[in-house]
Parts: C-alpha cells; sequence; structure tokens
C-alpha cells in the first residue's frame, strides 16, 4: 500500500529524473510550484467547466513541482534549510490563495458570501499551521501528526489512505470534485480541518513535552 501511495511520487519521481539532466535548482523548482499553484487558484475560482479543468491541471503540476524540488535536491545533493523553509512557504501561498480564490469564485457563482468566509477561514487556519511551524520550528510534532501509526489492520490502511490523499494528494481530491461538479465540498471540510490540524499540532506537542 505504502508503494502505491502518495500518487503524486509516480508523476514526480520521473520528472525528477528528467530535470535533474538540466542546469536547473530546486529553489527554481519550488518556485516554478508557486506559478502553477496561483494559476491553477486563479482558473480553478471561475466558474467555467473548462476554466477549472485548466485550474486542475496547473494545480496537478504545481504538486508535481512540490515534489520534485525536494528530490531534485536529494539527487544532486542541493538540500539546504532555506530550501526547506522555501518549500514550506510556497505550500502556505498556494494553498492559501487556493481557498480564499474558491470561496470567492463560489461566493460569486451562488451569489452567497458564506462560501468566501469558508475561503478565508480555510486559509485563516493553513496560515495558524504554517506560524506554528515557523515559531516552534518543531518538526517532530508535525512528523508524528502524519505517521502517527503504520498501516498493518484494514482500518489502518484506510486511515492511511485518506491521510495521504488529504495531504500529499490534495490535487487529485480537487480534479474529482471538478470532474463531480461539486468543488464546494472542500471549503466547509478545509474550514474545519486546517483548525482541528493546528489544535493536534499544539496537543501533540504538549503532549511531547510532558513525557
Amino acid at each position: 500500500m505504502s508503494t502505491l501511495f502518495p500518487l503524486i511520487r509516480h508523476f514526480s519521481n520521473p520528472v525528477s529524473k528528467l530535470l535533474v539532466k538540466f542546469p536547473v535548482t530546486p529553489n527554481q523548482i519550488s518556485t516554478a510550484s508557486l506559478v502553477f499553484g496561483l494559476a491553477g487558484s486563479f482558473y480553478l475560482s471561475r466558474d467555467s467547466f473548462e476554466d477549472r479543468i485548466f485550474g486542475c491541471l496547473f494545480f496537478i503540476a504545481a504538486y508535481i513541482f512540490d515534489n520534485c524540488d525536494g528530490e531534485v535536491a536529494r539527487l544532486k545533493n542541493l538540500s539546504t534549510n532555506f530550501g526547506r523553509k522555501l518549500d514550506s512557504f510556497v505550500d502556505w501561498i498556494v494553498h492559501t490563495i487556493f481557498f480564499a480564490a474558491l470561496g470567492y469564485g463560489i461566493a460569486q457563482e451562488t451569489q452567497a458570501n458564506i462560501w468566501l468566509w469558508l475561503g478565508l477561514l480555510a486559509g485563516f487556519g493553513g496560515t495558524i499551521n504554517y506560524s506554528l511551524g515557523i515559531l516552534l520550528d518543531d518538526p517532530k510534532a508535525s512528523q508524528e501528526l502524519s505517521d502517527a501509526s503504520q498501516p498493518e489492520t484494514l482500518k489502518d490502511y484506510i486511515v492511511f489512505v485518506f491521510r495521504e490523499l488529504f495531504r500529499a494528494d490534495f490535487c487529485f481530491i480537487v480534479l474529482a470534485l471538478t470532474l463531480l461538479d461539486a468543488l464546494w465540498l472542500l471549503l466547509p471540510a478545509a474550514a474545519i480541518g486546517a483548525q482541528v490540524y493546528w489544535i493536534l499540532y499544539l496537543t501533540l506537542r504538549d503532549k511531547n513535552y510532558h513525557v
């Protein structure tokens, strides 16, 4: 199961092997991920089905390059602390803009401002997560939250699949919901989920300090 997920690795690995043949740096790849992510957010915020499909393609490209920067850094032995921070910054910007833009687009489409507020709340939760990562600079708690258990039972495998989908393979969820004309589902889920994540982050960190 762990060789199947995350799905995005099956796309990024061959791209990374191609990129290492060219004089590109991991930070340049991170910047490309930012550009694709912002372009994807713009098109996904529009109410045209064709525009949203274009947005999905840009968003998937952003995820591919988001994985490629780390892969190329390891292959070229160019890993740096700045590169890690740039990667986190790009992730934050792309997802914050994505949810804000999606909320705006659906609010315009439905003439209901609740969608805009849900998008902003999701972006706010993501901003808290990003800020905690900087202020606390504690990757251990984040890692434990992501890898709290290895899949052993059927229940573990189901949890593992959903965890990977909502983290590394989020772009494919966006594509699936776009095809189903149900992108709006992401807004309430993210508005709540983002807050749950940072609360769990602090809970795990506090637990570690009291062990």
